[in-house]
């Protein structure tokens, strides 16, 4: 007859346990670093994207004043724009224009574009953007 003995595995079966645990928490944990930091990334691209056509806006403005009023160069200070807003300055004669359009969201993001733009020399003064920089 055969006396089978009866081990005791339970402490390691439960080390095993706790191990593999720590592994899982630690990679949840991990994950979770890296969504938060894709999240922020999203964000980010999104209100810079805002404020870049905020400042689109704001140039289209300028040059839809130009095509009325060829001497005008008053430009905009803080327009609204929704909740976000723009402003616009404006520099050189005919038929070489500057405009310098400054986009900002309401998250305080900011995108600046500046256009060098041609106009025609009689009414509704056509103007043709020669060379356009973002950010610059």
């Amino acid at each position: 007859m055969s006396v089978r003995t009866r081990t005791s595995c339970s402490g390691s079966v439960l080390l095993i346990v706790v191990f593999l645990l720590a592994l899982t928490a630690a990679l949840v944990i991990g994950m979770l670093h890296l969504t938060t930091q894709e999240l922020l990334q999203v964000s980010n691209h999104r209100e810079m994207t805002r404020a870049l056509a905020v400042a689109e806006a704001g140039l289209n403005d300028a040059i839809a004043a130009i095509r009325q009023d060829i001497a005008w160069k008053s430009g905009f200070t803080n327009k609204p724009f929704f909740e976000d807003s723009y402003s616009v300055s404006v520099a050189g004669n005919p038929p070489l224009i500057t405009i310098e359009s400054v986009g900002r969201t309401s998250a305080g993001y900011q995108a600046r574009l500046t256009a060098e733009v041609r106009t025609g020399l009689s009414s509704p003064y056509p103007v043709s953007i020669q060379s356009l920089r973002v950010n610059p």
